[in-house]
């Protein structure tokens, strides 16, 4: 009799910067039989493919200080955890792989209750609260940048990168666009996440004008957030809340402008596409300005910070990069040098020899 297929869990919840890597990983372990463990109502009730089966618990973050919300968010930590025991142990599950977020805690604690093997990915050049608590409970943390592991000094670390989705690699990168964008033109594209970006949006469509008379096209994903999102009508101008082919658009993308989530940043680095990079000021522990950070220092983006910039600084830095050419590819260079193009395949790797050993 053939021996039965190893069964892992998989908790990845809230934003495509944690369920990308997790789908990537999920791709690379054909032979696996996954379940999926998120939260009602979030981005993965909508992204998880259908063949893996979905369970969601109840499960929610803690707010600044102490008081009778915390009380609720313990209690409801507790029965998180109880109902992630009970189906780890129902559905005979041999391992457990997170992403992080909230629903890691509830995650790890139960498979660790159970004498389970925990995979923990890390995409964040500075990991997170979550992440620093849980990351020593952890069989192996995965990282995404190598920095990261300063910050973990009692966890077992391995850089491996963070997964891309599959499109980046499978030569979907060179499909055509499906937009009425000219050959040969100069293409901005304006992204902010899975979650888009209302005050980066106000600052481009303020910005943009100066770029249409430069005959710069600009695609424009403004997210589903905005109320202005489409207020602004220009011949050479794209506004859609999202693309689905995000590898094809970044390969011919002349210069991207985005915030810097680790998942925006893999996609960028796998396409080579240079960048200005708009940090989400207000993300947990200013992860994303520590993200930008490796990319700026090693040339391949320049950041701008929020707080300090104004739509004339934001159209004339990206008049000076368009109108060098040379530093463009210069940064696109560095940027491809900072990929992992097999990052799915290394974590796929460390999932398998941490599970299966």
């Amino acid at each position: 009799m053939a021996n039965a297929p190893t069964r892992l869990l998989i908790a990845a919840s809230g934003t495509g910067g944690h369920l990308f890597p997790a789908i990537a990983l999920a791709e690379k372990l054909p032979d696996y039989q996954i379940e999926w463990l998120g939260v009602p109502n979030r981005l993965e009730t909508q992204l998880v493919p259908k063949q893996y089966p979905l369970n969601t618990i109840a499960v929610e973050g803690f707010q600044q200080g102490f008081g009778l919300s915390s009380v609720r968010t313990l209690g409801k930590l507790a029965l998180s955890i109880l109902e992630v025991r009970r189906i780890l142990k129902q559905g005979n599950f041999q391992g457990v792989f997170t992403t992080g977020g909230y629903i890691a805690g509830p995650a790890v604690i139960a498979a660790r209750s159970l004498g389970l093997p925990v995979v923990f990915h890390e995409s964040n050049a500075i990991p997170g609260k979550v992440t620093r608590f849980f990351g020593p409970w952890c069989s192996a943390v995965a990282l995404g940048f190598e920095v990261a592991a300063k910050y973990l000094p009692r966890a077992k670390n391995v850089c491996v990168g963070t997964p891309v989705r599959s499109q980046f690699l499978d030569g979907a990168i060179d499909a055509p666009l499906d937009l009425a964008i000219p050959e040969g033109v100069p293409l901005i594209v304006v992204f902010g996440g899975s979650q888009g970006a209302v005050a980066v949006n106000k600052l481009v469509r303020e910005s943009a004008n100066a770029w249409f008379d430069a005959g710069v096209y600009v695609v424009h994903l403004t997210g589903d957030r905005d109320p202005e999102g489409d207020s602004l009508k220009h011949p050479q101008y794209i506004a859609l809340p999202f693309y689905n082919n995000m590898a094809a658009l970044l390969q011919r993308a002349t210069l991207a402008i985005s915030r810097s989530g680790a998942g925006s940043l893999t996609e960028l680095a796998v396409c080579g596409t240079p960048a200005i990079l708009i940090p989400y000021p207000f993300a947990a522990e200013d992860h994303q300005s520590y993200n930008a950070d490796v990319f700026t220092s090693s040339g391949a983006a320049l950041t701008l910070k929020q707080s300090e910039l104004t739509a004339q600084a934001l159209q004339s830095n990206v008049l000076n990069l368009l109108q060098s050419p040379q530093e463009l590819a210069k940064m696109g260079e560095k940027a491809k040098a900072i990929a992992v193009p097999d990052s799915a395949e290394k974590l796929a790797q460390l999932v398998r020899e941490v599970i299966e050993t």
